[in-house]
């Protein structure tokens, strides 16, 4: 069961923010391709940070905490996970701000006149 630690870690950090999905209707998956826009160049930058990382010695996984599969590199599949988890859970959160307050960010569609 410790293998799944880091898995274990990242669905708690989805299912904590996920609701805000459905219970605020925040929208982010209705807008999945902006999502995948402003995420892609900073999973991009991170895996081969990561990479480096590994390969120079700076840092490691523990494996008896991570499942063994990975991206390539020596890169764990959870590390990739945990670069697209924690910014969904970071966009989700703004994004429910944003509906309880009511700030806009410029781009919304105009309201009609009455």
């Amino acid at each position: 069961m410790e293998r799944f630690s880091y898995l274990g870690v990242l669905a708690f950090i989805v299912v904590g923010s996920g609701w805000l999905e459905f219970g605020l209707r925040t929208k982010v998956l209705r807008r999945g391709r902006r999502f995948v826009l402003s995420v892609a160049p900073v999973v991009a930058l991170f895996l081969v940070w990561d990479a480096y990382a590994i390969a120079q010695g700076h840092w490691t996984f523990d494996p008896q905490r991570t499942t063994g599969a990975t991206v390539g590199a020596g890169i764990p599949i959870e590390e990739l996970i945990f670069f697209l988890a924690v910014p969904f859970a970071a966009v989700l959160s703004l994004e429910a701000v944003r509906s309880v307050r009511g700030w806009t960010i410029g781009d919304e569609p105009p309201e009609e006149a009455p």
